[in-house]
């Protein structure tokens, strides 16, 4: 019956990580990320769980003869902030999916 205890001491670790991975995810969900566009003038800004808090565009960017060149602002503002989150993400969550096979 050696093992069972062995098994427990792993189940413990397992459900240790888990809260630990819970808090880590929950901490990163709460944490704003803001990017801008070239020239800031489109402001991003998002929490890590990708929900978008804010935008910002200023009044230099909004030309009525040029829509689409506000939108690519948007786009690029929208992908900078993304990037940062899933730079965060990796290097935060990372930790627990190490040596763990498919991911």
């Amino acid at each position: 019956m050696r093992g069972m205890g062995n098994m427990q001491g792993m189940m413990k670790q397992m459900q240790k990580m888990q809260k630990e991975m819970g808090e880590t995810q929950e901490a990163l969900n709460q944490k704003e990320f803001v990017a801008s566009s070239s020239s800031d003038l489109v402001t991003v800004t998002m929490t890590g769980d990708k929900k978008m808090k804010d935008i910002v565009i200023k009044p230099e960017a909004v030309d009525p003869d040029d829509i689409e060149m506000l939108q690519d602002l948007v786009i690029m503002a929208t992908n900078a902030v993304l990037e940062k989150i899933e730079v965060e993400t990796q290097a935060t969550m990372g930790k627990f999916t190490k040596g763990i096979p498919g991911f």
